[in-house]
């Protein structure tokens, strides 16, 4: 027979299990998936191509063209410069558990903007994975970062692929010296590129 201490403990052992079943999902499952990203790189030149014209055949008339010798008598109009790299550098393993690879680009866009780009990345996945910039050159630790100062930039948008994160207008890129993706709620280094200058 069931006593009133046994109908409070078994919902309460129930919930507890389930929470407890909750919290080791958020915890464990990125290890085991993987979020893919592959973003554009957005600085480049676009050009509409007019109906009826498929890209090879505007890529042949560009070629020929390019091929003639002309002299032109009108002035070019002013065209945007294209994207600066300011400081580019290479992920490396965050330890022996948290493997990062890829390239980290910091551009200047022609507005004054800056950009940065993740190219053939990929980083062990995390719960609540950030992307930080740095002012200590490796930081290996939560330690590193807190003496060296941080900016978290925003949330990894995914763990593997190409992908942009553009920078606040007021952040001057020059004070940080590298890239890395941090684990908040563990507070653990995943992976970090030292960034080189452009």
């Amino acid at each position: 027979m069931w006593t009133l201490r046994d109908r409070v403990k078994t919902p309460l052992l129930v919930a507890g299990v389930l929470a407890g079943a909750a919290v080791a999902w958020y915890l464990l499952s990125p290890l085991f998936l993987s979020q893919r990203v592959d973003e554009q790189f957005p600085l480049t030149a676009k050009a509409d191509l007019p109906v009826g014209v498929s890209r090879e055949q505007a890529e042949r008339e560009m070629a020929e063209a390019a091929r003639k010798d002309a002299t032109m008598a009108e002035a070019m109009p002013g065209s945007a410069s294209p994207p600066a790299v300011v400081a580019a550098g290479s992920f490396r393993d965050g330890d022996s558990v948290h493997k990062g690879e890829g390239k980290a680009t910091v551009y200047r866009a022609s507005d004054g903007g800056h950009l940065l780009r993740f190219e053939g990345f990929k980083v062990t996945n995390g719960p609540d994975l950030h992307v930080l910039l740095a002012g200590s050159p490796d930081p290996k630790n939560h330690q590193d970062l807190e003496s060296g100062g941080y900016v978290d930039v925003a949330k990894l948008k995914g763990n593997v692929g190409n992908q942009n994160y553009p920078l606040p207008r007021e952040l001057d890129p020059s004070r940080y010296r590298s890239v890395v993706v941090y684990c908040v709620p563990f507070r653990v280094v995943f992976s970090a590129a030292t960034l080189a200058r452009g």
